[in-house]
């Protein structure tokens, strides 16, 4: 077999020996599932979330009565002197005086200027705000994940290209070796082909340094042991129908960040009836049993006990409070206006983003049409050019040429699917339907 069709051999098996190790292939989706159940950051936003759904209660908003039980002993031993109405004295060293009191009381406020429904109503805004901030979150990771394995894909397609190349510079050295023996070559071209083939293996040894490292980054995403070693899917497939319009529109609907926003002015609406609360009286109902004893050595009563119910009711109102209730209104409506820009101003980058990185992904597809044609014609001139580096007809540059042009096609092939790749990854984060 000629040098010419061991190469095209060896370069249609390349693709399938980079991922046909004994390893198990790690696919995307699995990747997302590992890091949806094991990474610290989405660990701990639902954590965060789960605080806010357990301060979700009647309870929590003052809408429940509170009842104590209160338990007091007193106990003393003085020295005593009394003078009676009589006019008699008595006086005692050591006299010993003690009471006990012990019982249950409740107090519930019954009318708060409907504070508390307001209260009620926040803390679920707050539970809706963890949510938002978990989906956020989940983006946030799930993107990073995707973005980290889809540039391992990319990686592993650099290296099969340095593994065709390392074997074309190991069939140039071979074949220069046998021309110099016959003396159709000089010493010069052996030495110059033998320079080219340790540049191509420094290369090597770069590139699987970074793809060892990537996967490193990876398991570290994943939140699982960094030593794990996986192969990943040989090819990237990159959707390309999105719709701008339609990114948009989901950007106002479901972005995250975009939520959030609405939910603090939410949050700040019943902030402001909160304090409008104050303005109305409180009312509160009160009731407890009580149990109550109590010695004394000296006195008209050495000992009395006490038990029973008591009940009643309270208001109050503030009526002057030098201006601060006027003032924390104004604050609390200042607030509200600082919701609605932070709203516009969000939805306006927001917008922006979605725009300026679609207008990147629709050049990030016109490359990647543009590369795959050009490795083509590149394929084709190397092709070319080994047959006519065998019989001898072109030098050693134009070789070296065409082998590095051919390479390069194939990296920028590569790379032009990442980058498209990864501007699909983006425009789905932000509209919020980021498949996971």
């Amino acid at each position: 077999m000629d040098m010419k069709n061991q190469i095209s051999l060896l370069l249609l098996i390349l693709g399938s020996f980079v991922c046909g190790n004994a390893q198990e292939i790690l696919t995307v989706e699995e990747a997302v599932k590992i890091a949806l159940e094991n990474n610290y950051q989405i660990k701990t936003a639902r954590n965060e979330l789960r605080i806010d759904e357990t301060g979700v209660s009647a309870g929590q908003a003052g809408m429940l009565p509170q009842i104590d039980l209160t338990l007091q002993d007193d106990n003393s031993v003085q020295n005593l002197s009394q003078v009676r109405s009589d006019g008699t004295e008595v006086e005692q060293d050591n006299a010993k005086n003690n009471s006990l009191d012990y019982g249950v009381a409740l107090e519930w406020t019954i009318f708060d200027g409907l504070k508390m429904f307001a209260k009620h109503e926040q803390l679920k805004e707050i539970k809706k705000l963890g949510e938002a901030e978990l989906k956020q979150t989940i983006l946030s990771k799930v993107g990073e994940v995707m973005t980290t394995y889809y540039n391992l894909v990319q990686q592993q397609q650099q290296l099969a290209a340095l593994d065709s190349t390392l074997l074309i510079s190991e069939q140039r050295v071979e074949l220069a070796q046998n021309r110099f023996i016959i003396g159709k070559a000089s010493k010069l071209e052996v030495l110059n082909a033998q320079v080219d083939l340790n540049t191509d293996k420094t290369e090597m040894q770069r590139q699987q340094e970074l793809f060892k490292n990537t996967k490193i980054l990876l398991n570290e995403q994943l939140a699982r042991d960094l030593k794990i070693d996986f192969k990943v899917i040989p090819e990237i497939f990159v959707d390309q129908n999105l719709n701008l319009e339609e990114l948009e529109n989901k950007v106002i609907e479901e972005n995250p960040q975009l939520q959030a926003e609405k939910i603090n002015k939410r949050i700040s609406e019943l902030a402001l009836k909160q304090i409008k609360a104050d303005r109305y009286p409180s009312i509160y109902v009160t009731t407890g049993y009580d149990v109550g004893r109590s010695e004394s050595s000296l006195g008209f009563t050495t000992s009395s006990n006490s038990n029973g119910f008591s009940y009643g009711f309270g208001a109050s109102l503030n009526l002057f409070d030098g201006f601060n209730q006027n003032r924390n209104e104004k604050m609390s409506k200042i607030a509200l206006e600082n919701a609605d820009i932070a709203i516009e101003e969000q939805k306006q980058a927001l917008t922006s983003l979605v725009n300026t990185t679609y207008q990147t992904y629709l050049t990030n597809i016109s490359l990647m049409e543009l590369e795959e044609k050009n490795e083509l014609i590149a394929k084709e001139n190397l092709d070319i050019t080994v047959e006519k580096y065998r019989i001898g007809i072109i030098p050693t540059i134009e070789f070296r040429t065409a082998q590095l042009n051919y390479i390069n096609a194939r990296v920028r092939n590569s790379n032009a699917k990442y980058q498209a790749k990864v501007s699909e990854i983006i425009l789905k984060q932000l509209a919020g339907n980021l498949q996971i």
